[in-house]
């Protein structure tokens, strides 16, 4: 018999503990197939999507997924098999599937669960669930006063990709047969606008967003909208720039990027596998001497915060880069036994990484800047990990004596990852608020820019 549990307007399938029921029924029943150890993962969501475009409504759509995961290991042979069926025929051929995977897969020495002593066992309520009683109804008005302020800001708003809004509620469980057996609850809210705008030179296109643990903490949709047409409209009459090397501000928007390269670049995959420019960086000055790197796993409602990894392992925080040295990587169980490291509790990615500012402001940072180019628009994907090449298409605009000049558009910006990171002069504090990560903008000394 199915039984819904009501939050709101939505509706969860399964309370906490029929989650954990299945779960512990799932790992004994693997270990009574003959597996040695195995870990689960039943993860269930749910939510709606509304978007409107031009006043009219253009999607409605509920979604409400669950599955089961179950990894097993036979010796160090590793089995994994998936359903989105909970009755216990499906369970029971889910388990048999990845006992015969495990059978026909070749032996591997680092393979297997994280150590048992590293699990967490501290673990509190880090307030990631706030449930969005919003109707259709209700959503679709939020919708639409996003788009009709965008459309009202300013005249040279002609037309509209739509706005949306978004409710989403999620509940998991992990555990292994180590013991370790966890339930949490997560949601994540977001509200969006994109508009198109025209003038003598063209058209440009721009969007904003918010997202948040907590509907309350999202900016309005006036303000989402507003910001999205003013985005818009401020690229009109765009330029292009003589072919050069400039100093450059990576505006918060796209600054994260940077950083994701260097977070890949640590990462235990890339390190083993040798396709990594930052091979045996440990103890190694990868920034500059006053800039930090902190995985902060622990925060309050920040959409990657959690007391344990995809493995049950306990986070804390931590230097990943302090003061421009690489002080560790970002390592699952599997990949630090290859690299024969200890596990950094990454299992699953990283939780929050905050890199410290220099600078109160953006435009503090073009003040100091004095000349140069403001990028609010990166595209393309010519990064190149092993190497560390770097050359994407950009937009943005032109800085002069330290305040935006113009619009710029067709370049391209290139170097190699290695000196941008070592050449950063200095970081805002103006990382966007819907993002884990806290990446202001980021002042790069100089890039090799050419116009298309």
């Amino acid at each position: 018999m199915r039984v819904d549990f009501f939050i709101g307007v939505f509706m969860f399938q399964h309370s906490a503990s029929q989650l954990l029921d299945l779960s512990t029924r799932a790992l004994e029943m693997a270990q009574q197939k003959g597996a040695n150890s195995a870990e689960v993962d039943i993860s269930e969501s749910l939510g709606q999507t509304v978007q409107v475009r031009l006043g009219d409504v253009d999607q409605i759509e509920h979604q409400q997924d669950k599955s089961l995961d179950i990894t097993v290991y036979l010796g160090k042979s590793k089995g994994r098999a998936s359903t989105a069926d909970f009755s216990d025929r499906a369970l029971n051929d889910t388990i048999e599937a990845a006992i015969n995977i495990a059978r026909y897969t070749a032996q591997d020495e680092c393979a297997g669960l994280a150590d048992a002593e590293l699990m967490a066992h501290d673990i509190a309520d880090l307030d990631k669930y706030h449930q969005w009683d919003i109707s259709s109804e209700d959503a679709i008005q939020l919708a639409l006063q996003c788009e009709q302020a965008a459309l009202n800001n300013d005249k040279r708003i002609f037309n509209s990709e739509g706005a949306s809004v978004h409710a989403g509620h999620h509940q998991f469980v992990y555990g292994n047969t180590h013991g370790f057996l966890q339930h949490q609850k997560s949601s994540r809210h977001n509200i969006s606008c994109s508009v198109v705008a025209r003038d003598e030179t063209g058209m440009e296109r721009n969007y904003w967003f918010d997202g948040a643990a907590d509907a309350k903490k999202l900016q309005s949709p006036i303000e989402i909208g507003k910001i999205a047409a003013q985005r818009t409209v401020q690229s009109l009459g765009a330029k292009t720039v003589p072919t050069g090397i400039y100093p450059i501000v990576l505006d918060s928007v796209v600054s994260g990027s940077l950083i994701g390269h260097l977070v890949s670049a640590l990462s235990g995959g890339a390190l083993y596998r040798q396709s990594s420019f930052l091979l045996d960086s440990l103890g190694k000055q990868v920034l500059p001497e006053r800039f930090s790197l902190r995985e902060e796993p622990h925060i309050l409602q920040a959409a990657a915060s959690s007391y344990f990894d995809a493995e049950g392992v306990a986070t804390c925080p931590r230097f990943v880069i302090e003061n421009g040295i690489v002080q560790s990587y970002f390592l699952s169980s599997y990949s630090a036994r290859k690299l024969n490291m200890r596990t950094t509790a990454n299992a699953g990615g990283t939780h929050n990484l905050y890199l410290n500012h220099s600078h109160d402001t953006q435009a503090d940072l073009l003040k100091d800047m004095g000349k140069g180019l403001l990028i609010t628009k990166l595209m393309g994907q010519g990064v190149n990990l092993i190497t560390g090449d770097y050359s994407r298409g950009a937009a943005g605009f032109w800085v002069e004596n330290g305040v935006i000049a113009y619009p710029v558009s067709g370049i391209t910006i290139a170097a190699q990852l290695q000196e941008m990171l070592l050449n950063i002069q200095g970081v805002a504090n103006d990382s966007v608020p819907y993002s884990s990560n806290k990446i202001g903008s980021i002042w790069l000394d100089k890039m090799t820019v050419a116009s298309a």
